[in-house]
C-alpha cells in the first residue's frame, strides 16, 4: 500500500477532530467541551485543531455545516419518494422540521449553533437549500402548479419559515406537541402559493 499523501493526512485529520467535535459537542455542549479532550480523544493536539479549523468555533461552524448538509440530504430523499415535485417540496420541509426532535441536531445545529455562530440563514449550507428550493419553486412555477411569484423571495420564506419552526421546536419544553402545530402551520403556508390548492397533492 502507498504511503498516504499529504492532502489524504490533512483530510483524515480533519475528519478525526469533526468527528470527535459531534460526540463532544452533543454530549457536552459547546461551552463545556475543551480544547483539550477533543484533540486528545483522537490522539491529536491543539496545533491541528488550530491549523484546520483556525479555533475552536472554526471547529463548530465545520461540525454544524456537515450535520446541516446531511439533514438537508436526508429530508430531500425524504421529499423524492413523494408522487409530486409540490408534494416533494413540503415533506423536505416538515421533515427539515421533525428532524428538530433529534438530541445531536438540537443541540449543535439548532441550539448552539446560532448561538455561537450567529444567524443560522447566512451558513453555507443553508444557502446550498436556498439554491434548490429556488429551482424546484421556478419548476414548479413553469408548470402552472405555483403562482407568479419571485423564486428567490418564496424559497428564502418556505426555508426560513422551516428552519424558525425548527429552532422553535429545540427550544420548546413541549416539543412533541408543539411539533404538530408548527406542521399544520407549515402546510398551510406553503399551500398559499399555490395556484390551486387541490392540483398540489
Amino acid at each position: 500500500m502507498s504511503p498516504k499523501t499529504r492532502k489524504e493526512m490533512m483530510e483524515e485529520t480533519r475528519s478525526k477532530l469533526i468527528g470527535a467535535a459531534r460526540k463532544a459537542f452533543s454530549e457536552k455542549g459547546f461551552a463545556h467541551a475543551s480544547m483539550d479532550d477533543l484533540t486528545g480523544a483522537v490522539g491529536l493536539t491543539r496545533g491541528a485543531l488550530y491549523h484546520n479549523f483556525g479555533d475552536k468555533k472554526g471547529l463548530l461552524q465545520a461540525v454544524v455545516d456537515q450535520i446541516d448538509s446531511e439533514m438537508a440530504a436526508r429530508a430531500h430523499a425524504i421529499g423524492t419518494r413523494e408522487n409530486s415535485e409540490w408534494d416533494g417540496l413540503v415533506a423536505e420541509g416538515i421533515a427539515y422540521i421533525e428532524m428538530a426532535l433529534e438530541p445531536e441536531v438540537q443541540r449543535i445545529v439548532l441550539l448552539d449553533g446560532p448561538a455561537f455562530l450567529g444567524d443560522p440563514s447566512q451558513w453555507p449550507s443553508q444557502n446550498n437549500c436556498l439554491r434548490e428550493t429556488m429551482a424546484v419553486v421556478t419548476r414548479l412555477m413553469d408548470k402552472g402548479i405555483v403562482r407568479p411569484v419571485d423564486p428567490e423571495a418564496a424559497a428564502r420564506l418556505l426555508n426560513g419559515a422551516a428552519l424558525n419552526a425548527a429552532l422553535w421546536i429545540a427550544a420548546s419544553e413541549e416539543p412533541e406537541a408543539d411539533l404538530a402545530k408548527v406542521i399544520e402551520a407549515f402546510r398551510m403556508l406553503a399551500e398559499g402559493l399555490l395556484v390551486d390548492r387541490a392540483r398540489g397533492g
